[in-house]
């Protein structure tokens, strides 16, 4: 917490930091470090790679703190940086295509690593909740256009309302709505079409 009767309020740190008290930053990386890493995961999905990445933000955010005019609050803002950030290193380590990374994750000789309901009538979204650690939802999010993972991952893993993934996106709760079901869609057809392929 930054509010107290002693305590700074978060634009007085950030005055403070840009007037060069330096130290004063570690009081907004306390504050949102856990939120930055559970967004960078959402999209790598690899602890050492979150962890490095949420580092790179916490440093883009320092070198760009002069740039935050308090127009949204700052945790709108470190969110963007850490989407666009996550989504940077997703696009540079783009690899090869979905379907045969899933053959060689989920199978190793002739035994699955994973046992994967069919999918053809259950909502996503309960898939995502309880399979959202696995390979097999990791890689089925990666095959997503950019803005529906990004819905998804603020949802299901910062745990945002639409209101707050609206503002972070800079669009309407509507068009957030919106994405949040062609996501749905596009994971029940990816999942059942990848489960059919695998038995």
């Amino acid at each position: 917490m930054l509010q107290g009767r002693d305590e700074m309020t978060e634009s007085e740190v950030i005055v403070m930091i840009l007037k060069g008290n330096q130290d004063k930053y570690r009081i907004l990386v306390e504050k949102y470090q856990t939120m930055v890493f559970r967004t960078c995961i959402g999209f790598l999905h690899n602890k050492d790679d979150a962890d490095d990445l949420s580092q790179e933000v916490f440093i883009q955010a320092y070198q760009s703190l002069n740039k935050f005019k308090g127009e949204s609050a700052f945790a709108t803002w470190i969110y963007r940086i850490a989407v666009n950030a996550s989504l940077n290193k997703v696009r540079r380590n783009s690899r090869s295509p979905i379907f045969n990374r899933l053959n060689s994750l989920l199978v190793t000789g002739n035994e699955r690593e994973i046992s994967v309901p069919a999918f053809d009538n259950e909502d996503p979204e309960n898939i995502l909740i309880r399979l959202e650690k696995s390979k097999w939802i990791q890689n089925a999010l990666d095959t997503l256009p950019e803005n529906q993972r990004t819905a998804i991952v603020l949802s299901k893993y910062d745990d945002l309302s639409q209101k707050e993934i609206a503002e972070i996106m800079n669009t309407t709760e509507g068009a957030v709505e919106a994405l949040m079901q062609r996501a749905k869609t596009n994971l029940r057809i990816k999942l059942s079409t990848s489960y059919k392929k695998n038995r």
